[in-house]
């Protein structure tokens, strides 16, 4: 195994698209929603084995959920767990990721991953992740994987690729995020587009330059303290600084603006779990189309539902079609699998009106 790998495994989300189930003290990220005995971290942990060496897995996160990810990756050392001290999107957390990696070790090339993707045919990402760790080994290159697409998705990012440069992987023509369907469809039809993933490979060199040409506001806050980067003073200087930097994606700070980005196309069954539909769409369902994650569910005339509920109640419904209903602790809710894109406002609705009890 090549020790100038690394991987960061970014978990620090809040997933409130899959509320109630996933709530502040118990992400999504940390939930086994297939009932596999593996929570999605430590399914994302497990596919890197073997191709970058354990002690070279980082995982970012929220500071408070140090103790979650101890609990679930006991293998992990400390000096592994980057706990930031506030949520600020992606970019800041892959420029402290970079930073840490780099002092630790100058040559590292890095593969970025959230924790809550679902991967069918994992032995076809392996290749491709093997595929791409040496793609940039050649070059000084941003890479991100795109999905070959099934469906005219409305919820995700696209990819449209330009020229080829070696085997998989083309150049980039431009980044659209989450098209109508109208759009979607045309995408869809052109074989042009691909799903973004939110997958990424760069040398830690390479993502730096680009950080501090393309957001020079985020790179500014982690040149300042470079001089702690790989020394016990760094969390210090993170938690003293971190929160100065601005929320934004690593998409638009520095993907959609770089001049050496490439996407290396992917078919390898992928899914973002983020969404109650993705969830339905990757369950067993019985000949009526309902689905029920771990739990008891008699359903008359009715189709196409999910049913997710904690704890041994049985839930009875009838007339149901294209229903989310999902109960657990003080938390019940139910609407339309169409509506799903909205649950996060749902969410926020919530806060505002009985602040964080129920989230």
């Amino acid at each position: 195994m090549d020790n100038n790998r690394y991987c960061v495994i970014m978990c620090g989300g809040v997933g409130s698209r899959f509320w109630p189930f996933s709530k502040a003290a118990m992400p999504k990220q940390f939930i086994d929603f297939f009932g596999t005995g593996r929570s999605l971290l430590q399914t994302a942990f497990d596919r890197m084995d073997g191709i970058v060496p354990t002690e070279n897995i980082l995982l970012i996160t929220n500071e408070s959920y140090g103790p979650l990810i101890k609990e679930q990756l006991p293998e992990i050392k400390d000096s592994q767990i980057l706990l930031e001290p506030a949520r600020r999107n992606t970019a800041p957390c892959i420029a402290w990721a970079a930073h840490h990696i780099k002092a630790i070790n100058p040559n590292a090339r890095m593969m970025v991953a959230p924790s809550d993707h679902l991967i069918i045919n994992v032995e076809k990402f392996r290749q491709s992740v093997l595929d791409a760790f040496e793609f940039i080994e050649n070059r000084d290159a941003l890479v991100t994987m795109g999905i070959k697409p099934s469906r005219p998705e409305t919820g995700y990012g696209y990819i449209q690729v330009g020229e080829p440069v070696e085997g998989n992987f083309s150049t980039v023509k431009t980044f659209t995020e989450k098209p109508n369907e109208d759009l979607a469809r045309v995408f869809l039809q052109t074989g042009e587009f691909f799903w973004n993933s939110g997958m990424f490979f760069w040398s830690a060199d390479s993502i730096l330059k680009a950080l501090s040409d393309c957001a020079p506001e985020v790179c500014a806050v982690f040149d300042k303290g470079k001089e702690h980067f790989g020394t016990p003073q760094e969390k210090e200087y993170i938690n003293s600084h971190f929160e100065a930097c601005p929320s934004i994606s690593i998409d638009f700070a520095v993907m959609e603006k770089a001049p050496n980005v490439y996407v290396e196309t992917v078919d390898f069954g992928w899914n973002d779990l983020g969404t109650w539909r993705s969830l339905y769409d990757h369950s067993p369902k019985n000949k009526d189309g309902n689905v029920t994650q771990n739990c008891k569910a008699l359903m008359f005339n009715s189709r196409n539902n999910i049913v997710a509920v904690k704890g041994d109640k049985l839930v009875v419904a009838s007339g149901l079609e294209g229903y989310i209903v999902a109960d657990v602790d003080d938390a019940l809710l139910i609407v339309p699998l169409e509506e799903e894109q909205k649950i996060k406002h749902y969410v926020n609705d919530v806060k505002a009106k009985f602040g964080d009890k129920y989230l």
